[in-house]
């Protein structure tokens, strides 16, 4: 039976909240803002929106745009403390890099009409709503040393001694969900970070169901239509990340996020083949029907996903498409025994570098990454012949198949229920008749090369 438990109150640094107090100022004309927190949004409640120092801003290591790059730098380099000043470079350091279009935008922004949103912070000054505002401001000042650009316009969250006490952890994820909801003009998640931020507030407590109700395209839909779209999200997001998290495993690279991808404009992301991968094959390896028509037997899953995955690691394949698209395709590659013995060759190559391999000439641990480029560059003839193999047995499959599946789909469609003359205009029949005989003159042609085709190669067998 699962015990009940109190919803888990986020720290206040004492210290760091009486900074905050010490530093505010306010507007000469005094304003206030309705935020989406707990349910004040509904009530029209408002909140005071005052000035604060930006040094005294810190990011959070919680931030749903950064989480692969907080999450891999953790498993790599241990925990980030926020409240240390070697976090706050690094934690802005992910943010800078993460869109810097969109960064860049967001200071010529600021620079041409000021900062128009308060930004959100809990009480002792860490940000909830507005991390690249505070990079973009102290970006302005380096470049300016302008006065306009050291404070920052914020409204703050409710302290220990305040009514209503301090947010919760879930709360705190609630504002940042709902505010990455209202994303007109501000820079979008990654789909990857859209995936483990997701996670991220299940395990905070918060349900993809109420995760999505915030939404205000969803806030309305009914409970059918809402379950439709749990289902959708849970494919699209939180069972890739399952795969992703499987190919890490087998790695032995748990939670090095910034492998797969860094962020929106990171042209060696696997995301999209991780997606393809579940969506196309993964879906019909855990469905036992779709399965056997496949003809793949149950102990024969744990080999493909190994080769799926060697296919991902190796990401580029010259004169075949994108590695996605080899996703795609993967179910046609297994179902012809052919190009399928082909890909089972791809088993035999080893998943891991040998330990020499691993490092520099200096004894330096290269970083995963390195390791993946001098993993597909070692074994790069064998995993683009057998891939390309493979592929070049199915299309050619495909295209010696052609011409049937065409007369199949003639005929389908001249024997549809809508094909029924009484229904054409008196204006189009003489169109439709001379159609008529064009079809009939095409279809005895074809019969007739056919014929011809057959004649030949009985000539052929009786030599």
């Amino acid at each position: 039976m699962k015990s009940i438990t109190k919803p888990v109150i986020r720290e206040i640094i004492d210290d760091f909240a009486k900074e905050i107090k010490n530093r505010i100022t306010h507007d000469a004309k005094p304003s206030k803002e309705v935020i989406f927190f707990r349910e004040e949004h509904r009530t029209n409640f408002e909140r005071e929106v005052v000035y604060v120092p930006i040094e005294y801003l810190r990011f959070r290591k919680d931030n749903g745009r950064i989480a692969s790059d907080v999450l891999s730098y953790e498993r790599d380099k241990g925990p980030l403390v926020e409240r240390s000043e070697e976090a706050q470079n690094i934690l802005k350091d992910f943010l800078e890099k993460k869109d810097l279009p969109k960064t860049l935008e967001l200071i010529n922004s600021i620079k041409h009409s000021g900062q128009r949103e308060p930004a959100i912070i809990t009480a002792d000054g860490f940000l909830i709503n507005g991390n690249r505002r505070k990079v973009a401001l102290e970006k302005l000042f380096e470049s300016t040393k302008g006065s306009r650009y050291t404070k920052m316009k914020v409204v703050i969250l409710p302290g220990k001694d305040d009514e209503g006490g301090p947010p919760t952890l879930k709360e705190i994820e609630q504002i940042e969900n709902r505010y990455q909801l209202q994303s007109e003009g501000k820079s979008e998640y990654s789909h990857f970070d859209k995936a483990l931020s997701i996670r991220n507030k299940i395990n905070k407590g918060m349900s993809l169901e109420e995760q999505l109700v915030d939404d205000p395209n969803f806030a309305n839909i009914s409970e059918k239509e809402l379950n439709k779209k749990v289902k959708e999200y849970e494919k699209n997001f939180l069972e890739p990340l399952e795969c992703i998290d499987s190919y890490l495993e087998s790695l032995d690279r748990q939670g090095l996020y910034s492998t797969i991808s860094s962020g929106i404009a990171d042209r060696e992301g696997r995301w999209q083949a991780f997606h393809d991968y579940n969506d196309r094959l993964r879906s019909k390896l855990t469905d036992e029907v779709k399965r056997m028509k496949m003809d793949i037997q149950e102990d024969e899953i744990g080999d493909i996903e190994e080769i799926a995955f060697k296919i991902i690691r190796k990401r580029d394949f010259p004169g075949l498409p994108k590695v996605h698209m080899i996703m795609r395709e993967m179910p046609r590659l297994l179902e012809n025994k052919d190009s399928k013995k082909e890909l089972s060759k791809l088993l035999e190559i080893d998943f891991k570098l040998t330990r020499e391999e691993c490092f520099d000439e200096n004894g330096n641990e290269y970083d995963e990454r390195t390791k993946d480029q001098i993993w597909g560059a070692k074994y790069a003839t064998e995993l683009i012949h057998h891939v390309k193999k493979a592929k070049n047995t199915i299309d050619f499959e495909k295209e010696r198949e052609k011409p049937l599946e065409l007369l199949e789909s003639a005929l389908n469609k001249l024997q549809n229920e809508n094909m029924d003359p009484s229904t054409i205009h008196i204006n189009d029949l003489d169109k439709a008749m001379e159609l008529a005989r064009a079809v009939k003159k095409e279809a005895s042609d074809i019969e007739s090369e056919f014929y011809h085709y057959k004649k030949n190669l009985k000539r052929l067998t009786e030599k």
